[in-house]
């Protein structure tokens, strides 16, 4: 899932998601699938943080009604690297990227639009962009950056995995974002009771 900005994603070089500065042991699961999923986190990057733990995203995965079916397959989620992505997904491998430490974003004003029922829900208030009509101001906390990338990003990362791993091939993700998004914002309606009982909003 791209940033609003709409930069350049995470690059696909010779099939495998590149990543910077890291040598992968030959039982990563970046190179040999896993018979439980892995939960990692790597370094924010300069500028980034990582708002989400490993713990978070345990106690998530744990409120997913239908986990043992949706980890099939699921080699890893990562807490990964800030850059050009709010989340990325490749062939077992799902991630979410570190946050700008930035509380306040100035986001696309269509993406915004896009995800004004999730931003509600999160309780973040937002203003239009002096003189910008295509921007807006989002004012984030905590709570709010951690909502967003459990009940969202991952939530769009995973659309992608099931994607992937109900087509016949189980290769590709045919379906493209559109799916992702639906999926997430769909499986999203189904969780927020749930959510919000069990990281006490």
């Amino acid at each position: 899932m791209k940033r609003s900005q709409r930069k350049t994603g995470t690059k696909v070089r010779d099939g495998k998601v590149t990543r910077k500065n890291r040598t992968e042991l030959s039982c990563h699961y970046s190179q040999v699938r896993q018979t439980e999923t892995v939960i990692d986190r790597l370094r924010p990057g300069d500028g980034y943080k990582h708002y989400l733990t490993i713990a978070d995203v345990k106690r998530f995965i744990g409120i997913l009604p239908d986990w043992d079916k949706l980890s099939v397959g699921l080699d890893a989620v990562i807490l990964d690297e800030g850059g050009d992505a709010m989340g990325w997904h490749w062939d077992g491998v799902v991630a979410v990227c570190a946050w700008e430490r930035e509380y306040t974003i100035d986001w696309d004003t269509t993406f915004v639009n896009d995800h004004v029922e999730i931003l509600d829900r999160l309780g973040v208030e937002r203003e239009s962009v002096d003189d910008d009509p295509e921007g807006t101001w989002c004012h984030f906390d905590d709570a709010s950056i951690k909502g967003f990338q459990l009940m969202h990003i991952l939530l769009h990362e995973l659309g992608h995995h099931h994607d992937r791993m109900t087509t016949k091939s189980q290769i590709g993700s045919a379906r493209g974002e559109e799916f992702a998004e639906t999926y997430a914002l769909q499986y999203a309606e189904k969780l927020w009771d749930a959510y919000f009982r069990e990281f006490n909003w």
